[in-house]
């Protein structure tokens, strides 16, 4: 394994020469505040933003509310308080030693080095290296006719840089739930865990992310433990999601000109599927080994005007064999490789995905995601046969008549037989969680959301969704009707349906410190086995539940 790795990892490191300042940690998408606010800099012409690719490196970030700092013209009060509040978040990035409000620092800073303990955090910076240490801890409690559920986590995160190119980051979180509720079959957008179930339906889970890179003016390459967002999205994206445990990858992210822009990664999964010739049965329990299981994908993002991203690339999941070089590259076209590496036998599991995003409208978003699954040219002129493909179409307003007022419209869809495969080993999937679109494959759904953010901090939002899921088919050449896998119907008929209608604010009154609050009226019906298995018995049926907590740290 280490003689397959070295060769791609010197050849990147050999060109990293520069000695420009460029580091890079992840801030994790569950940081939805500092996202949204991102996303109104763009939608103001004020950032040039790719949102396909997500997560977004703190450097990035602080480089947005910077340069939102020096377009106060185009921003309104809020937006002018909410810079001045997540600046102080990220000052170890915009500032060369930050000055900490005193009141809580245990040392003022000077000109060699600054030492703080604030709310925020640990804090220290010198000239060659900074760290931030930071609490995690959060509750959310859910109530209706049914019972009262939660769920708990606490733990820690810490970054820090050294020098101008390298950077390392760790976040743990430990998770308790009354009752499991984000099992890997149920449709819904709550991340899921590896969990250790307890008896009363309950289970306890850990989340460890983190990794080190090494970063230089137009890159990025690291070594991380990490989720992966692919595709522009406001209510679950269409190539890779966060749904599923993060897993351990390779990631690599160039942009040598304003007008390219190419992210991939290679990443180890887990099968949770047994290889029995591996697994030792000579003592009690059985010492067990899963199947190895692998993918890796790249995004080409072109800019051919600005605010007007075109995204395409590709994917493939591989297993039964070590990691292979070639998928190492990362500008191949991995189906054509798969061909030759398996000529004659069955192959892999790859896929194709296009992704545009527009703000060339101002305060307008429009945005589209394609996710190919298979594709072959003859089904496309067959009115009964299909392809395996999913699509998202959405907007989002930002500030447009009506200030701090946000709306977003989304429609997705996803075909047959899309996100599946015949093959345990070769599924979109890790730990059994779907890699991509929440719903999997035919299903539809319908989302708006209208968020309301009157002062700094404070967002308030209503939102509908009607999500509706078709007959579950089998992944055979053919079924016991004769149909082949290319002739099943798109949503011939509803079996499982959710509509929610829900309420909800939440308040950072300091930083990554959160109070929220929401009522969600839903309405899950369809055929009993399909209800029960895709849904937790705690939200079946028409419920109506509130649901409040409070968090520190992501």
């Amino acid at each position: 394994m280490l003689k397959i790795l070295k060769f791609p990892l010197l050849l990147l490191i050999s060109f990293m020469s520069f000695q420009l300042q460029a580091q890079t940690v992840y801030q994790h998408v569950s940081d939805k505040n500092i996202y949204d606010f991102v996303d109104e800099l763009a939608n103001a012409g004020i950032v040039d933003l790719n949102s396909a690719v997500k997560p977004y490196s703190r450097m990035m970030i602080a480089d947005a509310l910077l340069a939102g700092q020096k377009n106060t013209e185009k921003l309104n009060r809020r937006q002018l308080k909410e810079i001045e509040f997540y600046l102080k978040e990220y000052k170890l990035e915009a500032d060369s030693l930050p000055d900490y409000n005193t009141k809580f620092d245990i040392f003022k800073s000077n000109q060699n080095l600054a030492i703080a303990i604030n709310p925020l955090g640990l804090f220290y910076k010198d000239k060659l290296f900074s760290f931030a240490v930071k609490p995690i801890w959060g509750i959310n409690y859910y109530i209706n006719d049914q019972e009262s559920i939660y769920h708990r986590w606490g733990g820690a995160e810490a970054f820090a840089y050294v020098g101008d190119h390298w950077a390392f980051y760790a976040s743990l979180r430990d998770n308790n739930e009354t009752k499991r509720i984000s099992d890997p079959e149920y449709f819904t957008l709550r991340p899921g865990g590896a969990y250790k179930y307890t008896p009363d339906g309950g289970g306890d889970y850990s989340e460890m992310r983190g990794g080190v890179t090494y970063a230089w003016k137009w890159g990025t390459v690291g070594l991380l433990k990490d989720h992966v967002n692919w595709g522009n999205n406001e209510h679950g994206p269409m190539i890779f999601s966060d749904r599923a445990p993060s897993f351990a990858q390779i990631k690599l992210q160039i942009k040598p000109v304003k007008w390219f822009e190419l992210n991939y990664f290679h990443g180890w999964l887990v099968s949770m599927e047994v290889d029995s010739v591996r697994s030792y049965y000579s003592g009690y329990p059985p010492r067990e080994v899963y199947r190895p299981k692998y993918v890796a994908a790249n995004i080409f993002t072109f800019t051919p005007w600005r605010k007007l991203n075109i995204s395409i690339g590709n994917s493939i999941i591989y297993s039964d064999m070590n990691v292979h070089p070639a998928y190492l590259i990362p500008v191949m076209f991995y189906k054509s490789i798969d061909h030759t590496v398996n000529n004659g036998i069955d192959n892999q599991n790859s896929q194709m995905f296009l992704d545009i995003s527009s703000r060339n409208i101002k305060k307008l978003h429009l945005y589209g995601t394609l996710y190919i699954d298979e594709l072959k040219f003859d089904r496309i002129t067959d009115p009964n046969t299909h392809n395996f493909w999913a699509t998202k179409l959405g907007a989002k307003t930002t500030n447009l008549g009506l200030q701090n007022v946000s709306l977003t419209v989304e429609y997705s869809m996803s075909m047959p037989i899309t996100y599946e495969h015949r093959v345990p080993t070769l599924t979109f999937a890790s730990n059994y969680y779907n890699l991509g679109y929440y719903l999997r494959d035919n299903s539809q759904e319908i989302y708006a959301a209208i968020e309301f953010k009157p002062v700094r901090g404070l967002h308030v939002k209503g939102s509908y969704a009607l999500a509706q899921h078709g007959p579950d088919y089998a992944y055979d050449l053919n079924d016991d009707e004769g149909d082949f896998v290319d002739e099943h119907p798109f949503m011939e008929r509803v079996t499982w349906q959710n509509q929610t209608i829900s309420l909800g604010a939440r308040y950072e009154f300091i930083n990554n410190a959160y109070i929220f609050a929401e009522y969600i009226l839903s309405d899950i019906t369809g055929d009993e086995e399909q209800v029960n298995y895709y849904t937790p018995e705690f939200f079946r049926g028409k419920q109506n539940t509130i649901s409040a907590g409070f968090n520190i740290g992501f």
